[in-house]
């Protein structure tokens, strides 16, 4: 096995020139030598490869399949072939704008050098064969004289396109199976049997089209001869029609001359019976002037009336107004009176009571005693109340000062229960965080609260001791240090690191119980970790080189430096820092127990106020009562001393209250002979409003009467009136009538004159006679047999008319019949010709698909039978044969593989939907192995196709590989892998290709592996000793 490496080197080497010794087992076209320089991941590399199996073997990323695209691209083919890339810029180096492919292919006599130079910036190609400059066309005519398929898949499998073999459909199988195995003519009998056979539906439909037009013709002439006997037919009809037409306008002229005579005459009728009305109705309207005079005098005399009666009945009706006037008046007087009446007695009624009021008061004053002292008492209830009034003061004062100082404590409790609250809702919501990420350690948290009496020492929350209860619940504890170290000082102050950008040490960022902060200093160096801003993150790398921290923060990432014990060398992990989740809102314990004791003295001193604020409200109840019951004693006394003064006061009052009664009486009689007075004036006017108002009706009436009589005048002239405007109106009637059916006739007489003249001057153009010319005897004759009214030379007309549209389509000519005729013959000559031409086609097709098929089958044959062989031998089914669909489609032909890995299935279709991964790679892999002992191209290229399989399957078909190619018959092959199995059986003829990448690789040209072996064995030895 020889070995050649392929590396990251150096690119000053000069370009190698043409091998001038190849082994001559290489087949014409095989690959003797590929180059590369700024070609994916290689600077300048080379590869020599065997003429049999090549194993190119490396690393994942080390260039395996840049080989395998230097080869494609190298040889005329595509990028998109190869799936990597669109664009061939995209193949040069990175940061290099040119790269170059050079493969050499085995020729005799002298081999062929293909060179590709790609420029990066454009994606252009240069070609040149054997460092002449050439076109592609050129480049891509000498790979297809060496046979060379780089776009077929059974050729050219690159590692992206392995999945796409299985997806080949069986006409695309066959088709690259020809071009890969088959011989030369064998891809080419089965195109031209594609287009023999595309031709030969098209002249079968051609043939098809014709015979069916030449049938239509040939009908067509044969209905000709029975069209040209009923063309004389359809001649006599029209001959007999135009006669006809030009009979009708005669008859038509005749026929509108005898309506005209008559029309004459009924006109001049009526003429005179239009004079004879005229005269008739002049009386009548003298008449009717006369009685339309007398009706308008009459019904100005009885509008005349009208308006006199309205004036005097305007002034009947103010007078009966002035009357109910009169009448309101007196009964106002009488109201008046009435009540002056009730006013004197309602004063009367007033005195009586006075009197009473006085003699009783007069009573009780002469009963009353000679008035007491009452002083010395009234004198000492003031005293007492001037005493509770300055007791009560002092209460009130003492209870005002309580109430405040109240007020006061109950705002200050109100406040600290605020407090209190706030800060239970925020343990509240850590409790419900720790409850939903937590469950046990919350559970444990609720019994310690429950139990905290049965711990010696204080437990803070939510950290403790692992332990196990009755609950069976497991939590994590801690146990604070026995020294504490929550006052630790850092290693260094804080301010040596300023300009590093830090600004504080995390202990000094969050607050927590003396003995958490303890722990946590102790464990995790709280005290000791500083913490930085954004300019440390930038300086990050100075900060790890001169602090020599350990550990440290930025706003948004975590660094932790630790030293290598192997090489001292410093390495650094920083972590991008989490969201926070459990300590975003804290609470402050010590605040809390200090407002839970500042709650219990606020309401001890609220329960001392409400003691001493009962005590002061009871005592000033109790004076409330002593001053309320001095108050009455006071009152008492005072109504005692003032009674008798007051009786007396009350009736001096009345004395005078009761003169201004007397003073104020009224003279009943006199009020009543005045009122008298007022109604007796008011009556003598309304006796006067009487008399005129009966004239006035009176009037009215002669005046009604009068006017009654015009009514009925007007009347009876109205009815005479109207009966001669009727008599008038029906004459009108009559005359208007006469008028209009003397103009119509004499219209109808005009239109029918000029009639006249237009069909005489048709019925003469029709015949073609002259103005004066008198009608032919010829026409005269024929006339004489034919229908003599409108009537019936229109229904004849009509007949005929119909007889001769049944021959409608009779465009029958001498000529057109010969040309037909001529057509048709032109037409079977040419049908002959295709015909002659569709069965040398058949003839040709029967030829070239014997000189194909028969090598085909027997082609397929031999690729079955190694397939099956490839099968059986790893206890599996595999068949390969010819799908045939039509025997006629041969742009259906393809092949159909069907294999069975499992012995209680059958026989499936390769698809890619059906087998696994592994199975289609097996079935591909053993495909193209089946294909390489029959294979007439010069290499085959197959990119890690064993990937998918499993070691069983991987190892069988790497044995196969080996033994199948490594015959002397069979062309080269190259299998590229990133991992064999260890204990695989080799061959001599292998050529197994190690490709290396990395930093420390050395040169190309310094790769000498004999030299290494050597070096090895020698340093084996050494070992030995």
């Amino acid at each position: 096995m020889a070995g050649v490496s392929a590396g990251k080197c150096g690119g000053g080497s000069k370009r190698p020139v043409r091998s001038s010794k190849v082994r001559p087992s290489f087949v014409e076209g095989s690959i003797v030598r590929i180059y590369m320089e700024n070609f994916l991941t290689y600077d300048v590399c080379e590869v020599r490869p065997g003429p049999n199996l090549n194993m190119i073997i490396g690393a994942n990323g080390t260039g395996k399949s840049s080989i395998v695209c230097a080869i494609c691209l190298g040889l005329a083919g595509k990028p998109s072939f190869i799936g990597r890339a669109d664009k061939v810029g995209l193949f040069v180096k990175q940061g290099c704008l040119k790269g170059v492919v050079e493969v050499e292919l085995y020729k005799m006599p002298d081999n062929v050098i293909i060179t590709r130079e790609i420029q990066a910036v454009n994606n252009t190609s240069t070609w040149f064969i054997d460092r002449k400059s050439a076109t592609l066309k050129a480049v891509e005519e000498q790979i297809a004289a060496l046979n060379i398929q780089v776009d077929n898949l059974c050729q050219f499998l690159p590692q992206d396109k392995v999945g796409e073999f299985a997806r080949l459909s069986k006409i695309e199988l066959l088709e690259a199976t020809e071009k890969s195995i088959g011989p030369p003519e064998m891809y080419q009998f089965h195109c031209e049997l594609k287009n023999f056979r595309e031709k030969e539906r098209e002249l079968e439909n051609l043939c098809r089209d014709k015979t069916h037009s030449l049938e239509k013709m040939i009908q067509r002439t044969e209905r000709y001869k029975q069209d040209i006997e009923k063309f004389h037919e359809h001649k006599r009809h029209l001959d007999l029609i135009e006669m006809l037409e030009r009979k009708r306008p005669w008859v038509e002229y005749e026929s509108v001359r005898q309506q005209h005579e008559e029309v004459k005459k009924s006109r001049d009728q009526a003429k005179e019976e239009l004079k004879n009305l005229k005269e008739m109705q002049s009386p009548v309207t003298k008449k009717i002037q006369e009685t339309e005079e007398y009706f308008k005098s009459l019904s100005m005399k009885i509008r005349q009336k009208a308006d006199e009666i309205k004036d005097i009945s305007q002034k009947c009706k103010q007078k009966q107004d002035a009357l109910e006037m009169k009448d309101k008046q007196i009964e106002e007087i009488n109201q008046a009176m009435r009540m002056k009446k009730d006013e004197e007695m309602d004063r009367q009624r007033k005195i009586h009571n006075t009197h009473k009021m006085i003699k009783d008061w007069k009573k009780e004053l002469n009963s009353m005693a000679v008035s007491e002292n009452l002083q010395p008492q009234t004198d000492a209830i003031n005293d007492e109340l001037k005493q509770l009034q300055d007791k009560r003061a002092n209460i009130h004062s003492g209870i005002s000062d309580l109430t405040s100082g109240k007020m006061n404590q109950e705002r200050e409790k109100k406040r600290i229960t605020d407090r209190l609250e706030q800060l239970n809702n925020i343990m509240n919501v850590k409790e419900e965080n720790l409850k939903a990420r937590f469950g046990d350690t919350h559970s444990a948290l609720m019994w310690l609260r429950k139990n905290k009496d049965k711990f010696k020492k204080e437990v803070c929350e939510p950290i403790m001791l692992e332990m196990r209860d009755h609950q069976k619940l497991r939590v994590n504890a801690v146990c604070t240090p026995a020294e504490s170290c929550a006052k630790s000082l850092p290693s260094r102050p804080i301010e040596e690191l300023h300009q590093y950008g830090f600004f504080s040490y995390l202990r000094e960022l969050f607050d927590a119980p003396h003995l958490v902060m303890s722990y946590l200093c102790s464990q995790y160096h709280v005290h000791d970790v500083p913490v930085g801003t954004e300019k440390t993150r930038n300086m990050i790398e100075r900060v790890i080189q001169e602090t020599k921290l350990k550990q440290m923060y930025t706003a948004e990432e975590k660094y932790i430096i630790k030293v290598s014990a192997y090489t001292n060398l410093t390495l650094s992990i920083n972590t991008s820092l989490r969201e926070a989740q459990f300590l975003t809102s804290s609470v402050d314990v010590d605040e809390r127990r200090r407002l839970e004791n500042q709650q219990q003295d606020i309401n001890n001193k609220l329960k001392s106020l409400d003691m001493h604020l009962s005590t002061l409200s009871e005592r000033q109840k109790h004076l409330e009562h002593r001053d309320n019951e001095l108050r009455q004693q006071k009152k008492e006394l005072l109504e005692r001393g003032n009674r008798r003064t007051q009786l007396q006061s009350k009736i001096d009052v009345k004395y005078d209250s009761l003169r201004q009664l007397e003073q104020d009486a009224i003279d009943l009689e006199k009020e009543s002979q005045q009122a008298d007075a007022k109604i007796k004036e008011i009556n003598t006017q309304k006796a006067k409003l009487v008399t005129e108002l009966t004239h006035l009706i009176k009037n009215c009436i002669s005046l009604n009467i009068l006017k009654v009589d015009l009514v009925l005048q007007n009347a009876t002239e109205a009815a005479e009136k109207n009966r001669l405007e009727s008599d008038y109106k029906e004459a009108s009637r009559q005359l208007r009538a006469a008028e209009e059916k003397f103009n119509e006739l004499d219209n109808r007489k005009h239109v029918l004159a000029e009639k006249c003249k237009e069909l005489l001057k048709k019925a003469r153009h029709v015949c073609k006679m002259g103005l004066d010319q008198q009608l032919p005897m010829e026409f005269q004759t024929a006339f004489q047999s034919l229908p003599t009214t409108l009537e019936e030379i229109d229904a004849f007309l009509n007949e005929e008319k119909t007889r001769a549209s049944c021959f409608t389509g009779l465009n029958v000519s001498v000529e057109e019949y010969n040309k037909q005729t001529q057509e048709i013959q032109q037409l079977k000559e040419y049908l002959e010709e295709k015909k002659n031409e569709l069965n040398d086609y058949k003839q040709k097709i029967s030829q070239v698909k014997e000189r194909w098929l028969n090598p085909l089958k027997k082609l397929i044959g031999q690729i079955n039978v190694k397939f099956s062989n490839f099968f059986s031998s790893m206890q599996c089914v595999g068949e390969v044969d010819l799908h045939v669909e039509n025997e006629e489609e041969y742009d259906k032909y393809g092949i159909r593989i069907r294999v069975k890995f499992h012995s209680g299935t059958e026989l499936h279709e390769l698809n890619p939907y059906h087998q696994s991964g592994g199975e289609k790679s097996v079935s591909t892999m053993l495909y193209l192995m089946a294909l390489q002992e029959l294979n007439r191209c010069p290499f085959r290229v197959v990119d890690e196709i064993n990937q998918g399989m499993d070691p069983v399957n991987e190892r069988r078909v790497f044995e196969m590989v080996v033994k199948t190619v490594s015959k002397e018959s069979t062309s080269q092959y190259f299998f590229i892998t990133p991992k064999l199995l260890q204990n695989l059986t080799y061959s001599d003829k292998m050529t197994v290709l190690f490709v290396y990448n990395g930093p420390l690789m050395l040169e190309s040209n310094k790769w000498d592996l004999k030299s290494f072996c050597r070096r090895r064995r020698r340093l084996g030895r050494m070992d030995e000793q």
